[in-house]
Protein backbone atom coordinates (compact mmCIF):
# COMPACT_ATOMS: atom_id res chain seq x y z
CA UNK A 1 0.00 0.00 0.00
CA UNK A 2 1.27 3.44 -0.76
CA UNK A 3 1.66 6.49 1.90
CA UNK A 4 2.82 9.74 0.49
CA UNK A 5 2.72 13.60 1.75
CA UNK A 6 0.54 16.16 -0.67
CA UNK A 7 3.19 18.41 -0.53
CA UNK A 8 1.19 21.47 -2.24
CA UNK A 9 -2.27 22.08 -2.88
CA UNK A 10 -2.82 24.48 -6.21
CA UNK A 11 -5.91 25.85 -7.41
CA UNK A 12 -6.27 28.82 -10.24
CA UNK A 13 -9.15 30.28 -12.01
CA UNK A 14 -9.37 31.30 -16.26
CA UNK A 15 -7.26 34.45 -16.53
CA UNK A 16 -6.47 35.39 -20.20
CA UNK A 17 -3.93 32.62 -21.60
CA UNK A 18 -3.53 33.89 -25.19
CA UNK A 19 -3.35 36.97 -27.37
CA UNK A 20 -6.65 35.68 -29.08
CA UNK A 21 -9.07 35.69 -26.23
CA UNK A 22 -8.04 32.22 -25.14
CA UNK A 23 -8.97 31.83 -21.42
CA UNK A 24 -7.32 29.29 -19.09
CA UNK A 25 -7.03 27.95 -15.74
CA UNK A 26 -3.92 26.20 -16.16
CA UNK A 27 -2.00 28.77 -13.58
CA UNK A 28 -2.28 27.52 -10.67
CA UNK A 29 -0.98 28.71 -7.09
CA UNK A 30 -0.41 27.23 -4.08
CA UNK A 31 -2.10 27.54 -0.81
CA UNK A 32 -1.85 26.53 2.63
CA UNK A 33 -4.90 26.82 4.18
CA UNK A 34 -7.44 24.03 4.06
CA UNK A 35 -10.02 23.48 0.78
CA UNK A 36 -12.92 21.54 0.34
CA UNK A 37 -12.48 19.26 -1.81
CA UNK A 38 -15.92 18.46 -3.50
CA UNK A 39 -17.57 15.80 -6.23
CA UNK A 40 -16.91 18.76 -8.39
CA UNK A 41 -13.05 19.79 -7.42
CA UNK A 42 -10.88 22.20 -5.27
CA UNK A 43 -13.54 25.24 -3.59
CA UNK A 44 -12.29 28.38 -5.19
CA UNK A 45 -10.61 26.08 -8.33
CA UNK A 46 -12.15 26.69 -11.52
CA UNK A 47 -11.90 25.71 -15.42
CA UNK A 48 -12.27 27.34 -18.39
CA UNK A 49 -13.35 24.85 -20.74
CA UNK A 50 -15.95 22.76 -19.39
CA UNK A 51 -16.19 20.15 -22.48
CA UNK A 52 -12.94 19.45 -21.77
CA UNK A 53 -11.95 20.04 -18.19
CA UNK A 54 -13.37 19.79 -15.07
CA UNK A 55 -16.26 17.43 -14.22
CA UNK A 56 -16.21 14.26 -11.53
CA UNK A 57 -13.72 12.67 -13.87
CA UNK A 58 -11.42 15.38 -12.99
CA UNK A 59 -11.72 16.73 -10.37
CA UNK A 60 -8.41 17.03 -9.10
CA UNK A 61 -5.46 16.85 -11.71
CA UNK A 62 -2.29 15.36 -9.97
CA UNK A 63 1.45 15.90 -11.35
CA UNK A 64 4.36 13.77 -10.02
CA UNK A 65 7.14 15.94 -8.35
CA UNK A 66 10.20 13.06 -9.84
CA UNK A 67 8.84 14.11 -13.14
CA UNK A 68 10.03 17.52 -12.55
CA UNK A 69 13.68 16.59 -12.91
CA UNK A 70 13.50 14.86 -16.86
CA UNK A 71 11.22 18.34 -17.76
CA UNK A 72 14.20 20.73 -16.34
CA UNK A 73 16.84 18.59 -17.90
CA UNK A 74 14.75 18.84 -21.16
CA UNK A 75 14.37 22.79 -20.69
CA UNK A 76 17.25 23.85 -18.18
CA UNK A 77 16.26 27.72 -18.56
CA UNK A 78 12.56 27.69 -17.80
CA UNK A 79 11.58 29.46 -14.92
CA UNK A 80 8.18 28.01 -14.89
CA UNK A 81 9.71 24.38 -13.22
CA UNK A 82 11.21 26.01 -10.65
CA UNK A 83 8.10 25.11 -8.75
CA UNK A 84 4.98 22.91 -9.03
CA UNK A 85 2.21 24.17 -10.88
CA UNK A 86 4.26 24.15 -14.48
CA UNK A 87 1.59 21.50 -15.42
CA UNK A 88 -1.43 22.83 -14.06
CA UNK A 89 -1.88 20.30 -11.33
CA UNK A 90 -4.17 20.71 -8.30
CA UNK A 91 -1.52 18.13 -6.31
CA UNK A 92 2.20 17.81 -6.33
CA UNK A 93 3.25 14.92 -4.34
CA UNK A 94 5.96 12.37 -4.57
CA UNK A 95 5.14 8.95 -5.00
CA UNK A 96 3.11 8.49 -7.59
CA UNK A 97 4.49 8.52 -10.54
CA UNK A 98 2.16 6.64 -13.82
CA UNK A 99 3.74 3.06 -13.10
CA UNK A 100 2.92 2.94 -9.24
CA UNK A 101 -0.52 4.42 -9.33
CA UNK A 102 -3.42 2.28 -10.68
CA UNK A 103 -6.98 2.69 -12.59
CA UNK A 104 -9.53 2.80 -9.30
CA UNK A 105 -7.20 2.88 -7.03
CA UNK A 106 -8.93 4.69 -3.72
CA UNK A 107 -6.97 7.30 -1.25
CA UNK A 108 -8.04 8.96 1.95
CA UNK A 109 -6.62 12.36 1.74
CA UNK A 110 -7.84 14.80 5.01
CA UNK A 111 -11.66 14.54 5.22
CA UNK A 112 -11.90 13.20 1.66
CA UNK A 113 -11.70 10.19 -0.59
CA UNK A 114 -10.73 10.25 -3.77
CA UNK A 115 -10.63 7.49 -6.79
CA UNK A 116 -8.19 7.35 -9.46
CA UNK A 117 -9.93 8.12 -12.60
CA UNK A 118 -7.76 7.81 -15.77
CA UNK A 119 -4.42 9.72 -16.73
CA UNK A 120 -3.87 13.25 -18.17
CA UNK A 121 -4.33 13.50 -21.87
CA UNK A 122 -2.52 16.48 -22.85
CA UNK A 123 -3.56 19.36 -25.23
CA UNK A 124 -2.03 22.35 -27.11
CA UNK A 125 -2.00 24.22 -23.65
CA UNK A 126 0.56 22.82 -22.54
CA UNK A 127 3.09 23.97 -25.66
CA UNK A 128 1.68 27.25 -25.06
CA UNK A 129 2.44 27.24 -21.44
CA UNK A 130 6.24 26.09 -21.57
CA UNK A 131 6.69 28.26 -24.92
CA UNK A 132 7.99 25.11 -26.63
CA UNK A 133 6.30 22.83 -29.45
CA UNK A 134 7.16 19.56 -28.14
CA UNK A 135 5.97 19.52 -25.23
CA UNK A 136 2.86 17.82 -25.89
CA UNK A 137 4.53 15.41 -28.27
CA UNK A 138 6.83 14.25 -25.10
CA UNK A 139 4.33 13.65 -22.88
CA UNK A 140 2.68 11.23 -25.02
CA UNK A 141 6.44 10.03 -26.21
CA UNK A 142 7.30 9.14 -22.30
CA UNK A 143 3.96 8.76 -20.73
CA UNK A 144 4.62 11.57 -17.90
CA UNK A 145 0.90 12.60 -18.13
CA UNK A 146 -0.08 12.68 -14.57
CA UNK A 147 -3.42 11.29 -12.99
CA UNK A 148 -6.96 12.59 -12.62
CA UNK A 149 -9.23 11.47 -9.67
CA UNK A 150 -12.48 11.72 -8.93
CA UNK A 151 -14.22 12.35 -5.46
CA UNK A 152 -15.97 9.78 -3.63
CA UNK A 153 -16.05 11.76 0.01
CA UNK A 154 -16.38 15.72 0.33
CA UNK A 155 -13.83 16.87 2.75
CA UNK A 156 -11.29 19.17 3.58
CA UNK A 157 -8.07 18.74 2.29
CA UNK A 158 -4.88 20.50 2.94
CA UNK A 159 -1.16 20.68 1.82
CA UNK A 160 0.47 18.76 4.59
CA UNK A 161 -2.02 15.67 4.77
CA UNK A 162 -1.02 11.92 3.80
CA UNK A 163 -2.38 10.43 1.04
CA UNK A 164 -2.89 6.56 2.24
CA UNK A 165 -4.40 4.31 -0.22
CA UNK A 166 -6.84 2.21 1.24
CA UNK A 167 -7.69 -0.23 -2.19
CA UNK A 168 -6.31 -1.49 -5.22
CA UNK A 169 -8.88 -3.10 -6.87
CA UNK A 170 -7.42 -3.53 -10.81
CA UNK A 171 -3.88 -3.91 -9.65
CA UNK A 172 -3.19 -5.06 -13.67
CA UNK A 173 -4.14 -1.74 -14.95
CA UNK A 174 -1.23 0.38 -14.01
CA UNK A 175 -1.57 4.33 -15.57
CA UNK A 176 1.62 3.75 -17.89
CA UNK A 177 -0.20 1.14 -19.22
CA UNK A 178 -4.14 2.50 -19.29
CA UNK A 179 -1.99 6.24 -21.05
CA UNK A 180 -0.24 3.90 -23.69
CA UNK A 181 -3.28 1.94 -25.05
CA UNK A 182 -5.72 4.93 -24.99
CA UNK A 183 -3.39 7.80 -25.97
CA UNK A 184 0.10 6.76 -26.70
CA UNK A 185 -0.32 4.93 -29.93
CA UNK A 186 -0.13 0.90 -28.23
CA UNK A 187 -3.80 0.52 -29.43
CA UNK A 188 -2.88 -1.75 -32.47
CA UNK A 189 -3.89 -5.53 -31.89
CA UNK A 190 -5.19 -5.58 -28.62
CA UNK A 191 -8.97 -5.07 -29.20
CA UNK A 192 -9.86 -7.94 -26.08
CA UNK A 193 -7.90 -5.13 -23.82
CA UNK A 194 -9.45 -2.27 -25.20
CA UNK A 195 -12.90 -4.32 -24.77
CA UNK A 196 -11.96 -4.81 -21.35
CA UNK A 197 -11.48 -1.54 -20.59
CA UNK A 198 -14.46 -0.20 -21.92
CA UNK A 199 -16.30 -1.98 -19.40
CA UNK A 200 -14.82 -0.59 -16.30
CA UNK A 201 -16.84 1.55 -14.26
CA UNK A 202 -13.75 3.21 -12.68
CA UNK A 203 -12.23 4.77 -15.93
CA UNK A 204 -13.48 7.91 -16.82
CA UNK A 205 -16.62 7.92 -19.27
CA UNK A 206 -14.91 9.57 -21.94
CA UNK A 207 -12.13 6.92 -22.16
CA UNK A 208 -14.38 4.29 -21.59
CA UNK A 209 -15.79 5.59 -25.18
CA UNK A 210 -12.53 6.01 -26.44
CA UNK A 211 -11.29 2.23 -25.54
CA UNK A 212 -14.46 1.09 -27.09
CA UNK A 213 -13.61 2.99 -29.99
CA UNK A 214 -10.29 1.86 -30.64
CA UNK A 215 -11.32 -2.03 -29.73
CA UNK A 216 -13.96 -1.85 -32.87
CA UNK A 217 -12.03 0.23 -35.12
Amino acid sequence: MIKTRLDHLLIGIPKPFRDDGEFSAIVKNATVRPVMLGFEGLEGNEVADPLHHGGRDKAVHLYPIEHYAFWRGRYPDLDLLDAPGAFGENFSCAGLTEERLCLGDVFRLGEALIECSHARQPCWKLNHRFGETDVLKTVVKTGKSGSYFRVLQEGMVRAGDDLVQLARPLPDWPLDRLFGLIVGGQHKGRGKELKMLSEIPALAENWRLRAKQLADA
